[in-house]
């Protein structure tokens, strides 16, 4: 906690975990009416933690901070670094590498709906902390301003540019994953687009010091898939200098969920690609 508030978190310790040996580390921002133990289950991450060794971290927002347990992404506070709900997960991550040996370079943030959302303000934010992000059925940064704005946003997307939101705190280069379902009535797939779109920009600044549209939102590939039994879906690619700086998966059907999830929990798909394994 700080002067802005305190949340409570859990962490998820990989099986054969050894003090002497840093780990990756995984900060996990859950959807409204939802915590870390719902979270942990319907993505299944710490099934995959086991097995390829990294911390899990979850956060949980205080219903007295948001009843719905939303993170309130769309509040100016929030939206800096050093200010409101940012610092206090920055703090978080600062407090698990603490208490445990974490690889400074392999530190990850993703989170759900209003999680996603969180994520994309600690990109933005933090991109000297975090390595690499996944947004999944969330939106860009400062998508909202106001909370009529967000209700906008969640319906229709951002009123906002993604050019000029990309134009973030600190542009450093920061890979991007986006997952969001061509039908999703909670939150506009347009706003997953924007997303990918806010952070090129950022990338762009980051290459060269210049807004000069080196790196285009121009995917430089897409791809089509099936999941036996399943949904379809297409994958956007976006390649600039030889690296993968964005990737937009675009399940078609899916609603407001994680995809992948045989979990049997609200808000999952179990017809979708393995988000978790993808975003691993």
């Amino acid at each position: 906690g700080n002067l802005y508030g305190a949340r409570e978190y859990q962490v998820w310790v990989p099986a054969g975990y050894d003090p002497a040996q840093p780990r990756p580390l995984l900060l996990v921002l859950h959807g409204c009416v939802n915590g870390p133990n719902l979270m942990g289950e319907a993505s299944g991450f710490n099934d995959v933690a086991d097995v390829e060794g990294y911390i899990t971290v979850y956060p949980r927002q205080n219903v007295t901070a948001n009843p719905a347990r939303c993170w309130n992404w769309q509040l100016p506070v929030n939206q800096a670094r050093g200010s409101g709900e940012a610092s206090i997960l920055a703090g978080i991550v600062d407090a698990v590498k603490g208490d445990y040996n974490v690889d400074a370079r392999r530190v990850y943030v993703t989170g759900i709906s209003a999680g996603g959302a969180m994520t994309s303000i600690m990109l933005a934010c933090y991109s000297d902390v975090f390595a690499a992000g996944a947004v999944h059925s969330g939106g860009m940064y400062k998508g909202a301003t106001t909370v009529s704005g967000s209700a906008y946003a969640l319906l229709a997307g951002s009123i906002y540019s993604p050019d000029g939101n990309g134009r973030s705190p600190s542009p450093r280069p920061i890979p991007l994953l986006v997952f969001h379902g061509s039908a999703d009535a909670t939150v506009n797939p347009v706003n997953g687009q924007q997303a990918v779109r806010q952070f090129l920009q950022t990338n762009d600044l980051a290459d060269d010091g210049i807004d000069n549209d080196s790196v285009k939102y121009v995917p430089t590939s897409t791809i089509a898939g099936q999941v036996p039994g399943g949904r379809a879906y297409t994958v956007y690619n976006y390649t600039y200098g030889g690296q993968l700086l964005a990737q937009h998966y675009v399940i078609h059907g899916m609603g407001h969920a994680w995809s992948g999830s045989t979990s049997g929990l609200p808000f999952t798909d179990p017809k979708g690609p393995d988000a978790t394994l993808i975003t691993w």
